[in-house]
């Protein structure tokens, strides 16, 4: 059995790895979702005038990894108490935002922002979206992690200690990441 979410938290390159390091997800894909214009470019979601979120999709095996796993993982793993800030600045590309699939998975996002916000003490600023279109980035952004990014100074900054966060605090859902 297969399932798939869509999360947006920060730059789509961070979250891949993140979830290409995780027992039972089956595959990541970085793309764009939530915003106006069809069959954006990155360019065009950088400039942040199209309303798209950086995201990925994952599809994952849920008798391995649930859903509630990787929402948990998420939460973990960026930070969603600040609204579409990545290093000091604001852009909406980069809000924290869920994408439910179905109806369980709009209760689980819901239940996962209270679980989360509880354990962080603060509110979350996650938002929930409706699903919308996916359009997969363009094919140098999949896999940065393993393309190229340990060679990206933005991506050795963030990327390491993210995979190091998610070993320690997940270990059993951690594959060797």
């Amino acid at each position: 059995m297969r399932e798939q979410a869509i999360f947006a938290g920060g730059c789509f390159w961070c979250t891949e790895a993140i979830f290409q390091s995780i027992d039972g997800v089956l595959s990541v894909e970085s793309g764009y979702i939530g915003g106006h214009l069809p069959s954006p470019t990155y360019d065009e979601v950088y400039s942040d005038t199209t309303g798209h979120a950086e995201a990925v999709k994952i599809e994952f095996d849920p008798a391995i990894v649930s859903y509630d796993d990787l929402l948990d993982i998420h939460f973990a793993t960026h930070d969603a108490t600040q609204e579409n800030i990545k290093d000091g600045v604001v852009r909406s590309r980069y809000r924290s935002a869920l994408f439910p699939t179905s109806d369980a998975q709009r209760l689980a996002a819901e239940q996962g922002i209270v679980r989360a916000a509880a354990e962080l003490g603060k509110p979350l600023v996650t938002r929930l979206e409706p699903l919308a279109e996916w359009y997969a980035a363009e094919d140098y952004h999949q896999n940065f992690w393993e393309k190229e990014g340990q060679e990206n100074a933005f991506c050795m900054m963030n990327i390491p200690a993210k995979l190091q966060k998610l070993r320690n605090k997940f270990p059993k859902q951690a594959s060797d990441a």
